[in-house]
């Protein structure tokens, strides 16, 4: 096989640390080489008292078949390291070695601690040799003011489509001089799992399930710990007192069991999660389908998610069961990281019901996250590239609050949102009601604000959005839709401004589904579609 740009060579390179194991004892090592080398195994010593002797430790070999490439992947697991200590080592074969990196290991039980964030760093340009070059500089200038950073968290979307070899050889030109030395942590995003069936062209996209690159070239990199059927691209680690649950995309259903297992068997004072699609999203179409509500329990058991995948950032206020509230015993702050990599947002963000901090990031920006443990204080901080500070709070549970302060809404009369976002001037008095224990709501107002059509007949009225269409008819308690009628809690009753009001239940007639955030006096209205409506102009 004629190798391709970037391609393996029996030198080691992809060369990058992983935390799999006790971090205070143990580190992983992951390269790559061609075929030609059959064996590889790593040369380290501690060099914090005097340069010590030697240790060797062989590693595990499998062959990586790409869609441009055959290499061979080598995984070595240092063990019974010093806590506390600083390392040097070398990894390769006789004949084929790299130069020595260093890293240090953590005392153990640290209580004192740092580490990065940052995700959808991916990049596509040039088409056959991705450029991650700014990536890298952002990288270095992190570690150059942050020098004591324990490890680098993605969110997923490392590279623009992992199931092509390509990517994953300028992704690791992002890592260059950086991850040899700083455990880097991989979250498996949506663009790691793409490919197409012609690469060249861009046609015959697909997505892997499971991420078969990923697993293939980072089985040995992470612990095998996650559910069965979906490990790799699900893992856990411990940090210092954090217990860190790596979520992977697919299988979400195996998943929350597994998380609901992890929360249970781990009493770690702190419980983090990261998970590439956000729960409180910030884009005008986006959803949280593939999430929720298949994973709510076992999301509601962390202190704090980091997500990606919207290239902005938020944070949300504590979010338990649809309502918001401001300690953070009540609920799991949400926190979308932005993106690292000068990439634009795809969808169109705004601020939503949910979030407390809000910053688009539509200008040529990157944005990565700094998050300082001590104890029961978490500080995270969001900088831009430019020295800029985007967002920064404390999380403190000794004293069960968050700083700056912010109180999420309580409204008198209860409002619609549709995806967070409120619906504005047209809902000003035409809240939602219940009566007899059945919620009600103008679905009419609902569907013309976010694009649909609507039409108003005498006692009558037809909604149409997401390629459906329901008629409601004033007291009558069904519903007739394009695909059989619709069985409603109530019949339809005539409200506020002279509006047919609904049982929320119709919204299902368009493929919707709601919620009542009762604490602060809102229902939600979602659709698993990203499309935009807007009416036809003849």
């Amino acid at each position: 096989m004629e190798k391709p740009v970037r391609g393996s060579a029996p030198m080691p390179d992809h060369i990058f640390l992983s935390l799999n194991g006790d971090a205070a004892t143990q580190r992983a090592v992951t390269w790559r080489t061609s075929l030609d080398v059959a064996q590889g195994y790593v040369l380290y010593r501690r060099t914090d008292a005097g340069a010590g002797a030697w240790s060797r430790a062989n590693a595990e070999t499998a062959v990586f078949e790409s869609d441009i490439d055959c290499s061979r992947m080598h995984w070595c697991h240092l063990r019974d390291l010093a806590p506390g200590a600083q390392y040097e080592y070398t990894c390769g074969d006789d004949a084929h070695r790299a130069g020595a990196f260093s890293f240090t290991t953590p005392q153990q039980h640290i209580k004192k601690y740092k580490f990065i964030c940052v995700a959808d760093q991916q990049c596509g340009q040039p088409h056959h040799c991705p450029d991650y070059s700014s990536f890298n500089a952002f990288l270095r200038q992190l570690l150059a003011q942050h020098p004591d950073t324990a490890f680098i968290l993605t969110g997923g979307d490392n590279t623009d489509c992992g199931q092509h070899e390509v990517q994953w050889n300028g992704a690791f030109s992002g890592l260059a001089g950086v991850a040899e030395s700083v455990p880097f942590m991989m979250a498996l995003g949506n663009h790691d799992n793409r490919g197409f069936q012609d690469y060249e062209k861009g046609v015959g996209r697909y997505y892997a399930e499971p991420a078969a690159f990923f697993g293939a070239q980072f089985r040995g990199s992470y612990p095998q710990n996650g559910p069965a059927g979906w490990q790799t691209e699900n893992y856990a680690f411990d940090y210092g007192d954090a217990h860190i649950c790596v979520i992977g995309i697919n299988g979400p259903e195996e998943v929350n069991q597994w998380l609901l297992e992890q929360h249970a068997a781990n009493a770690a004072p702190w419980k983090l999660g990261v998970y590439h699609f956000p729960i409180c999203y910030t884009g005008a179409d986006c959803q949280n389908y593939d999430a929720y509500p298949a994973m709510r329990a076992g999301f509601e058991g962390f202190d704090l998610v980091f997500s990606g995948h919207e290239h902005n950032f938020a944070r949300s206020f504590p979010f338990r069961g649809e309502e918001l509230f401001e300690r953070p015993s009540q609920g799991t702050v949400h926190y979308m990281l932005g993106n690292s990599n000068y990439n634009h947002p795809g969808c169109h963000p705004m601020p939503k019901v949910w979030h407390s901090a809000f910053y688009p990031q539509e200008d040529s920006v990157a944005c990565a996250c700094i998050v300082e443990v001590e104890g029961a204080r978490m500080t995270l901080t969001s900088v831009l590239h430019d020295g800029r500070m985007v967002d920064r709070c404390v999380i403190d549970k000794a004293n069960d609050t968050i700083a700056p302060p912010a109180l999420p809404p309580r409204y008198q009369c209860t409002r619609m949102f549709f995806k967070g976002a409120d619906l504005g001037l047209c809902q000003a008095d035409t809240p939602c009601e219940c009566q007899d224990g059945v919620w009600f709501a103008p679905l009419a107002v609902l569907v013309a604000a976010i694009g649909g059509n609507v039409e108003k007949t005498q006692e009558k009225v037809r909604v149409e959005v997401y390629d459906s269409w329901a008629e409601f008819s004033l007291g009558s308690d069904v519903a007739q839709t394009d695909w059989q009628p619709l069985q409603l809690p109530a019949p339809v009753y005539r409200g506020a401004r002279g509006q047919l009001y609904i049982p929320c239940d119709g919204c299902h007639a368009l493929g919707m589904r709601w919620a009542l955030a009762a604490r602060n006096n809102f229902i939600s209205f979602e659709h698993e579609s990203e499309a935009r409506p807007v009416t036809v102009q003849p």
